[in-house]
């Protein structure tokens, strides 16, 4: 016996839309990362490529791909970053390019995606054990 109790119209006598009480309806969802994204909370030093002038952020997420970070000013999307971020004893040096960036509401900060352009293949190495590490899969 089925638990879909079905509702009559009442001038027809036909069932209406069914109802099914303790059925939910399940979302899919399909990661189109690459690469795995870790938290981390460290300081990164960016510029805007071009000026000489570096300015400070917080990190907020990273993966082999790209860094997630939180800043006070806005930059818009396709903006080439050079980029200094600090894991454990090691700075790496990388260039990016902003892939979002979005306002975060009641701080006046705002949320940056920076995908890695070029990066060194012993910082590459360097970053993909640090996230295997903290993934726990070392």
């Amino acid at each position: 016996m089925s638990s879909v109790v079905y509702y009559y119209h009442r001038k027809r006598n036909k069932p209406r839309v069914p109802f099914a009480p303790f059925k939910t309806m399940a979302i899919r969802f399909q990661e189109k990362r690459l690469f795995p994204r870790i938290r981390f909370s460290g300081p990164l030093r960016y510029a805007i490529r071009g000026v000489s002038e570096f300015r400070n952020a917080i990190c907020d997420n990273l993966s082999a791909a790209g860094i997630g970070f939180i800043n006070d000013k806005f930059i818009p999307p396709d903006t080439p970053l050079m980029l200094e971020i600090n894991i454990l004893s090691r700075v790496l040096n990388t260039i990016g390019r902003v892939t979002r960036s979005s306002y975060l509401p009641h701080t006046d900060r705002y949320r940056l995606g920076v995908e890695f352009l070029e990066i060194g293949l012993n910082e590459e190495r360097y970053l993909a054990d640090y996230i295997n590490m903290k993934m726990g899969k070392l």
